[in-house]
């Protein structure tokens, strides 16, 4: 684990004593502690994913780029990532572009979600989530939240609805 995580800094020529504050630090901010020894096979699906996250902060990006990181993790991992991402987000504010098929996951992480048409695939719309940082369990199950899905919901129909009987439908 502690190599999966220096990679990015070993690339840069960052020698692993220089690069081993950074890398503990990291592997703390996603609860890896005590795993710098442990090799991928001896992990969950939701350890391996908060490797790649620590593997993927550790430089300090100022832009993340997440193509459906938590799709094949149970719910509740998933809800855990999603509250350490939105921690992390809040303490290094970096800019996070971040694909999901989950219209909760979108309003739960997101200040705006853009909703995608498909083939070819291009921006139908765009909802703005104008909900208040930090967010938490209570934001998940309160009435403002459940407005935001349905919203959501709604502008992903209309795309369906707006490429349906065109050669790019899918169908």
């Amino acid at each position: 684990v502690f190599d999966n995580v220096w990679l990015p800094l070993r690339l840069k020529g960052v020698s692993r004593a220089r690069a081993e504050p950074a890398v503990l630090e990291m592997l703390s901010r996603v609860h890896l502690t005590g795993f710098e020894n442990a090799v991928p096979r001896e992990l969950s699906g939701g350890m391996k994913m908060r490797v790649s996250i620590a593997r993927a902060m550790v430089t300090k990006p100022r832009i993340l780029l997440m193509d459906e990181p938590f799709a094949a993790l149970d719910e509740i991992t998933r809800f855990k990532l999603n509250n350490d991402l939105l921690e992390l987000w809040q303490d290094e504010r970096f800019t996070a572009v971040f694909v999901t098929h989950s219209v909760f996951e979108s309003v739960f992480l997101s200040s705006r979600v853009v909703v995608m048409a498909a083939r070819p695939g291009r921006v139908h719309g765009e909802l703005a989530i104008d909900a208040p940082y930090p967010r938490d369990e209570a934001f998940r199950t309160s009435p403002d939240y459940a407005a935001l899905c349905r919203q959501a919901s709604d502008a992903l129909v209309d795309a369906i609805n707006s490429t349906a009987g065109s050669p790019y439908d899918g169908h």
